[in-house]
């Protein structure tokens, strides 16, 4: 493939200056087989606003493309090769073994290299990781059974648009809770900081595309789905789970393990050199810690409408997401190795959407023709605590994102056209484990706890907002000035201020000021803050090896942004993706 990079063109241009600009470069008569690689908006010199084209290019063989790219001799003209996801595995045939299904293994798991899997693979949580862990898995015929307290999408949105009309919370299904995650209430965003070079992140976007999403996000540089479509791309990526083996079981929750005491030494094979190349990319190993080890999981409790089940399984996903607070207590109580780790809480922001297309893009007229705009502020206050946004949703809504009674949590969430008339932001503040009071891994959950009750109380479980200078000042905001709030769940006024530890507050009255001068408006007196941002990531990460098992329970595998691996639908899809690599890693046959 020939890359075409930094091909710029005014967002007035339509597709047929780019077909224009590629053959004029490649010295070529006939507009070639190509594709957008990555598209990026231009805006530094406004109100004259560009779109920056990266672009693959297909010619009759390697041969004539090598000799193009030669005889040009351009630097932005190069030859280049992408990397293409590969299965983890060797056979189609491989399979749970179903004819010994229930019954003991008499060599686990050293030598189970006979590609049979005695149980089925237990994903608990449907969210992005249990998604693309649980796909992964029925692609190589594994059968997971995919465990999810919520009820499957479209029950969950019926579900949550009546507890946004102000009807009753249901704690096991919400916000946070059932089939797609946290993230089918945001704004789907496909941002990613993770280093990819085995073809994940086109793996991901690719299945994405498949189910219902824009092919736009496929070479966007800031690309999102939004809420509204990602309902279908979630239903979708479930049947064609199901299509391949894979069950699921909603409306369940798992309540409980059951560990078995194993003869020191006695591990996953860690020498097979497929996950240690795989494994060289994940930047949030802990180290192999396989020696540490003493158990090893045999069964788990499903709860569904008060009856419980036992199921035996020798390898459980815990892709459980970041509010799976009862879930976490009940890990702990087992002994499994986790720690509380830094993360960051705040409020919501809301600016007018034309506040911030002005800002980002000027009042030219190409900036009417071009998406609305996401922004990203970064301050490092004197004390040396990171201010920044986050999560933002142009055009979105600010939502109550809450799931347990008596607290109150906020998220944001746009539809795929970021039509509302406001944008919004976390604005968010880093929380230390020192700033927790205990030491104890859940300390960072009670915490969140204690922030959320305040907003309950104040706001009755309505989502508490308030004026910026009111926000400033530390008085409650009696009515609403200039800006409507954009919810979605009911609001009222109030003093979110007070519901903040003085750190938090004090940051972001300090960081004001700065954002103000990259965005002008964005310190406005009428700007509107929501609270309590809460639930930005996990407060806990539940410790594993480069194996991907947990540090202490062999066949547990901590997986996604509630494990503490991932920070958005990418990452957390990503590591999915490697924990699902790791599970059929085992059952390969040695070399």
């Amino acid at each position: 493939m020939i890359e075409i990079r930094n091909i710029k063109l005014p967002v007035e241009a339509g597709i047929n200056e780019l077909e224009k600009q590629i053959t004029k470069r490649l010295r070529l008569k006939a507009v070639p087989r190509y594709e957008i690689l990555k598209r990026s908006i231009d805006a530094r010199k406004k109100p004259d606003i560009f779109y920056i084209f990266q672009v693959g290019v297909y010619l009759d063989n390697d041969t004539l493309e090598s000799r193009i790219v030669k005889k040009i001799k351009n630097n932005d003209i190069m030859l280049t090769d992408r990397a293409a996801y590969e299965l983890p595995c060797f056979s189609n045939v491989i399979n749970v073994d179903h004819n010994n299904y229930g019954k003991e293994s008499e060599s686990y798991p050293d030598d189970h290299h006979n590609n049979s899997m005695l149980h089925h693979p237990v994903v608990v949580g449907a969210g992005p990781a249990g998604l693309f862990c649980a796909f992964i898995l029925a692609k190589c015929g594994y059968a997971p059974i995919i465990v999810e307290r919520g009820s499957r999408v479209e029950e969950r949105v019926k579900k949550v648009d009546d507890f946004w009309k102000g009807g009753k919370l249901d704690t096991e299904c919400n916000v946070q809770f059932g089939e797609g995650g946290a993230g089918t209430f945001s704004d789907g965003k496909l941002n990613t900081q993770v280093k990819d070079k085995l073809g994940r992140i086109r793996f991901v976007l690719e299945e994405f595309v498949k189910h219902g999403a824009d092919r736009e996000i496929l070479y966007d540089n800031k690309p999102h789905i939004g809420s509204d479509v990602l309902i279908n791309v979630v239903s979708g990526m479930r049947k064609e789970i199901e299509e391949l083996g894979g069950t699921f079981l909603f409306d369940t929750r798992v309540t409980d393990f059951e560990f078995e005491n194993i003869k020191p030494g006695n591990s996953m094979d860690s020498d097979n050199s497929y996950l240690s190349n795989r494994a060289n990319d994940d930047e949030c190993l802990t180290g192999n810690l396989i020696s540490n080890r003493y158990k090893k999981i045999t069964r788990i409790c499903l709860t569904r409408g008060g009856e419980d089940t036992w199921v035996e399984t020798n390898h459980v996903v815990l892709a459980i997401g970041h509010s799976a607070r009862d879930t976490f207590a009940k890990l702990y109580d087992k002994d499994v190795s986790m720690v509380s780790k830094d993360f960051a809480m705040g409020v919501r922001i809301e600016h007018p959407e034309s506040l911030i297309r002005k800002a980002m893009y000027g009042d030219g007229p190409g900036a009417k023709k071009l998406p609305t705009p996401p922004y990203k502020l970064t301050y490092q206050t004197k004390a040396g605590r990171g201010v920044y946004s986050f999560c933002m949703c142009p055009g979105g809504y600010v939502v109550n994102a809450s799931s347990e009674e008596g607290c109150t949590a906020v998220n944001g969430m746009s539809y795929s056209g970021r039509n509302g008339e406001n944008s919004n932001s976390a604005l968010i503040v880093t929380v230390r484990r020192e700033d927790y009071g205990s030491e104890l891994p859940l300390a960072g959950i009670e915490l969140q706890r204690k922030l959320e009750r305040a907003v309950y109380e104040q706001g009755n479980g309505k989502v508490v907002v308030q004026r910026y200078e009111d926000f400033k000042e530390g008085r409650p905001t009696e009515a609403i000035g200039s800006i409507m709030p954009q919810t979605k769940g009911e609001y009222i006024c109030g003093n979110v201020a007070a519901c903040l530890p003085d750190y938090i507050r004090d940051s972001i009255v300090e960081a004001m000021p700065s954002f103000d001068k990259d965005i002008e408006g964005f310190a406005g007196y009428d700007v509107i803050m929501s609270g309590v941002e809460s639930r930005t990531s996990s407060p806990v990460r539940i410790l594993r090896g480069k194996d991907y098992q947990s540090e202490n329970i062999m066949g547990l595998y901590p997986c996604g942004e509630g494990a503490g691996y991932a920070g958005g639908i990418m990452s957390a899809a990503m590591d999915g993706m490697k924990v699902a690599e790791a599970i059929v890693k085992g059952y390969m046959p040695k070399q």
